[in-house]
């Protein structure tokens, strides 16, 4: 059985990162991090820093077997992330400090949300 199943009944749980869109389990977010963000965000392991930088409310899923040959990828700005189950939208935005330290690692965060349609 795959590692990214959900069990019936936990969907209530599952949770998008506001920075990748990647969609898992609050539980899953606690025990690893974000697959992708975890270098930057340090979500594992705090329940704090996991309600502020994922959400519980997103729109659309995308499923990415191979995010480096997928336009889909390329189209939702997911191509260099793991494989896995991706949110199309996430609502709720990044708190301050969470975006100088991505920032300060070298990165732009957009936010998810829709309210930015391209970047330069």
């Amino acid at each position: 059985m795959s590692t990214s199943y959900v069990p019936p009944g936990q969907q209530k749980s599952l949770r998008a990162c506001m920075v990748c869109s990647i969609v898992q389990p609050q539980s899953k977010f606690m025990k690893d991090g974000c697959p992708n963000c975890e270098p930057y965000l340090a979500l594992g392991g705090s329940s704090d820093v996991i309600e502020e930088c994922t959400s519980q409310v997103y729109e659309g899923l995308i499923s990415l077997a191979d995010p480096e040959h997928s336009w889909v990828a390329k189209w939702q700005r997911l191509d260099g992330y793991v494989s896995g189950v991706y949110a199309t939208k996430v609502t709720g935005t990044l708190p301050e400090h969470q975006q100088q330290r991505l920032e300060d690692a070298g990165m732009r965060y957009v936010p998810r949300d829709g309210s930015v349609t391209h970047t330069d």
